[in-house]
């Protein structure tokens, strides 16, 4: 084995959510005592979540082509981890590795952890602009094609994806469809630990007290199902039910349209640091992870799963994608975009919370074996060992 000393983590937008994959794998990498840098391209005005400070995080701002090539020559000769780790097959990110690769001949991993072309129809997205389109998105100032992000060059980066030493995915779909070392998202499990917790003083402190909390510890979009839970709730009709939302949507004003349907069954919390998440979901009963059926959620692993498995809470979700085999015999499990199906489990689950709490116990015990940091580390020392 080669005697890698330090990992460069080159994350294509620091400003979104791609940051949360970065630090899970720093986080188990230091376990491996490597040092570890995370370095990337700032597209938006802050980072979408602060890291501890012990973390070496370099960024520059991100643009728009052709000013982004000038950002790229100044990035390159600040990598200088043994390996490059690349967050996505994007321009921002894979794209840089490969250019790194040519010159300095350091070993490249890849991570994809969601099928970006699927966000712009998957296989069935093919761009075929007239010359006078394509002069146009290319020349005007405001051209798609001077968007980094645009969908023709992620359909390239897939493309190179065999030109990195290693890959790593997070669920089987993107296995099946790149190859690659299955590495699912760790949890904190000594940070997410229910010993440390008491539920009904976490539900004092945030003002829950007084209801039975169905929780959704994540931002809101429409593919991720909350339309269902809400349907469900007004068909249960009971009114010491609520659903929390915890931090809301930084995308679009989604939130805001559930609140005006469903206004009186949500209640919203704001976004809170990642240390202090294991106390809100302890507040919670049941932990709510609706996934409707589409393209994109085929491909994820939701993060909000395994809050609640680590914090032995019965968590209730769908069979789609990875879902069912991340929760095994664990949680409970609904056909997707059947709000029918949800309220008959959240009243059967209330009706006998004590076997659902016995429930929550196996899936923290579960949780533990497969999706902890350590499993994760353990995993990518084998990945490392074989470059």
């Amino acid at each position: 084995m080669k005697n890698f000393s330090k990992i460069s983590l080159l994350v294509s937008d620091l400003s979104s959510a791609a940051i949360l994959r970065a630090y899970l794998i720093a986080t188990a990498l230091r376990t491996l005592e490597y040092e570890v840098e995370i370095m990337g391209f700032l597209f938006g005005n802050n980072l979408y979540r602060n890291l501890p400070s012990e973390l070496k995080i370099y960024n520059l701002p991100g643009k728009n082509f052709p000013d982004f090539f000038g950002e790229i020559s100044k990035f390159l000769p600040k990598i200088n981890g043994d390996i490059v780790y690349a967050i996505k097959p994007q321009i921002a990110s894979f794209g840089v590795a490969l250019l790194n690769k040519i010159f300095s001949r350091k070993p490249l991993i890849l991570d994809i952890d969601d099928w970006e072309l699927s966000w712009y129809g998957g296989d069935d997205w093919h761009y075929s602009p007239t010359p006078k389109k394509l002069a146009r998105e290319l020349l005007k100032p405001d051209g798609a094609l001077r968007n980094p992000y645009h969908p023709l060059y992620v359909k390239w980066m897939e493309g190179l994806v065999s030109h990195a030493d290693a890959v790593t995915v997070h669920t089987e779909f993107l296995q099946q469809r790149f190859g690659g070392t299955f590495v699912p998202n760790g949890k904190d499990i000594s940070l997410f630990d229910p010993t440390r917790y008491d539920a009904e003083s976490s539900r004092n402190r945030y003002g829950l007290s007084e209801y039975r909390i169905l929780m959704f510890p994540g931002a809101p979009r429409p593919y991720k199902g909350l339309e269902d839970i809400l349907m469900a709730l007004d068909k249960i009709n009971q009114p010491d039910l609520r659903l929390v939302i915890v931090g809301g949507s930084p995308y679009d004003d989604y939130d805001r349209q559930l609140q005006q349907k469903w206004g009186r069954w949500i209640i919203k919390l704001p976004k809170y640091p990642a240390d202090v998440m294991p106390d809100l979901v302890a507040a919670a009963h049941i932990v709510v992870v609706p996934q409707r059926n589409t393209p994109e959620t085929r491909a994820q692993f939701p993060l909000k799963l395994t809050d609640g498995m680590a914090m032995a809470k019965p968590v209730l979700s769908t069979r789609v994608g990875d879902i069912p085999k991340i929760l095994g015999d664990t949680g409970y499990l609904v056909e997707p975009a059947s709000p029918e199906q949800l309220a008959e489990q959240i009243q059967l689950i209330f009706q006998n919370l004590e076997s659902a709490n016995q429930q929550g116990i196996k899936a923290r015990e579960r949780c533990v074996r497969h999706y902890s940091i350590e499993a994760m580390a353990s995993t990518l020392k084998l990945v490392i060992s074989r470059l």
